[in-house]
């Protein structure tokens, strides 16, 4: 664990100052835990939103802005980076000073404090699994608390005392990461992202089996073995097919197809809240979880007839056109949208036509996965987007549009009664919106806007 006093005394230097950044910053303001304010702010922007508010609420400490600042980075004997900032750019890289220590804000916190906790990655799947767990927890009367990823920043909950801590985790907070010791961790898949960042799929595999270190149990993905441990750990397996004993999957019955714990039959997938066999397959991963922090499995499964799932993963939007919409903007990877494209045309008929509007910021990534899926399953697709280009060359079946909102206008002239029309871009949002939430909120917009006008 590590002491307050070791900090103080220390030059610390934060490079970036969004969320995270900024709860960085809360923590060393606070004299009640942290007597000697010795830090500097630096972020590579010349403008963003927080500036001011850091500027306002605290004017003695030092900020720079508008590029990497060498001489405060090698000034600094603990530096505490925010997720989004890639510490191997040279800027950064090559002023570290080798007595220097880099902490992510999960990293910290696990020097703080060892709450019981549980860490979950993956490419896709990561926040519709912790909030299953959460709800799960919930509804069993546990202390439940999200971070990472999702909720508030875990430097803000430092004061709170859940049961159990429920992270999200990404791969760049992954990096940063030594010191966690989670009761289970979960790698759920792993598909081309970030890869303008970790630069190869073996590199961000690398970085995402990290979920395991300190783990006293792991859950992985059989369809996806790179999510298996690479070391030695007590582990639960789940996948689309028939479980081994002890492991979780799907399995075939007279009454059609069951979430499964061995040759045991749990739920049937019809009575699944959440729609497709990716998120059956999270559902899974859920369970799994949850057996191993030794929660009633009957209970477990009752929880589960009262998830509603998350907004803008694949969210069905209401409409009085009978024209199934689904909104999974937070697919901004291309393993997202093929998961979203399998997982609903799993559960339509052979006459309905799944229309997809796709396209973004690609971030590097490689498309061509999509094009078997595309080619079997999609009836049109719309690109839009900084890498449409890359979209429209997958398919014949595709046409290049400027707005979300020409998407959904020529989705509507094309679709019929049962089709679905799918947003799931396989892109970040970044080239024409704030973030995936904007985006969404842009499609259920447009729909609601063909609906006023019909």
């Amino acid at each position: 664990m590590l002491d307050l006093s070791q900090l103080q005394n220390k030059r610390i230097v934060v490079l970036g100052l969004g969320l995270t950044g900024m709860s960085f910053v809360r923590f060393l303001s606070n004299k009640k835990t942290y007597n000697a304010l010795n830090f500097a702010v630096n972020d590579s922007r010349s403008s963003h939103a927080q500036f001011e508010e850091f500027k306002r609420d605290y004017a003695t400490i030092e900020l720079v802005t508008g590029c990497w600042d060498s001489r405060l980075i090698a000034s600094a004997e603990i530096l505490l980076v925010s997720p989004g900032v890639d510490i191997n750019q040279p800027e950064i890289a090559d002023n570290i000073a080798d007595n220097c220590q880099v902490w992510g804000d999960i990293e910290l916190y696990a020097r703080l404090k060892q709450t019981p906790c549980v860490a979950i990655t993956g490419s896709n799947g990561k926040s519709t699994v912790v909030n299953l767990i959460h709800h799960i927890g919930q509804k069993l009367g546990v202390k439940t608390q999200l971070g990472g990823n999702v909720g508030v920043p875990v430097l803000d909950t430092l004061d709170t005392e859940p049961e159990l801590l429920i992270l999200e985790l990404s791969s760049f907070q992954l990096e940063t990461l030594t010191s966690l010791t989670p009761i289970v961790s979960c790698m759920l898949n792993l598909s081309d992202d970030h890869l303008d960042r970790h630069k190869s799929i073996e590199n961000y595999g690398e970085i995402k089996q990290r979920v395991y270190q300190g783990a006293q149990y792991a859950v992985f993905n059989r369809d996806d073995l790179v999510t298996k441990p690479t070391s030695e750990l007590a582990a639960v397996s789940f996948g689309k097919d028939s479980p081994a004993a002890n492991q979780f999957g799907i399995i075939e019955t007279t009454r059609g197809k069951f979430l499964a714990l061995g040759k045991q039959a749990l739920m049937p997938l019809s009575q699944l809240t959440i729609s497709g066999i990716h998120n059956a397959t999270n559902v899974l991963a859920a369970l799994a979880i949850g057996q191993l922090l030794k929660w009633p499995l009957d209970t477990m499964l009752e929880a589960l007839a009262s998830f509603e799932g998350l907004a803008h993963r694949c969210q069905a939007i209401a409409s009085n056109d009978d024209i199934f919409w689904i909104n999974d903007s937070k697919a901004t990877n291309v393993g997202a949208t093929v998961a979203a494209i399998e997982g609903i045309s799993s559960t339509i008929g052979a006459q309905q036509q799944l229309i997809l509007i796709a396209g973004g910021d690609g971030k590097g990534a490689d498309f061509s996965p999509l094009k078997a899926v595309i080619d079997e399953h999609v009836s049109q697709l719309f690109a839009l987007g900084k890498d449409k280009a890359q979209l429209l060359a997958l398919s014949e079946k595709s046409q290049a549009v400027e707005s979300l909102e020409q998407a959904v206008e020529l989705s509507r002239t094309i679709a019929k009664s049962g089709d679905v029309v799918l947003l799931s871009p396989a892109c970040a949002s970044i080239d024409m919106f704030t973030n995936f939430a904007e985006r969404g909120q842009t499609f259920v917009d447009a729909i609601n806007n063909v609906k006023e006008a019909s």
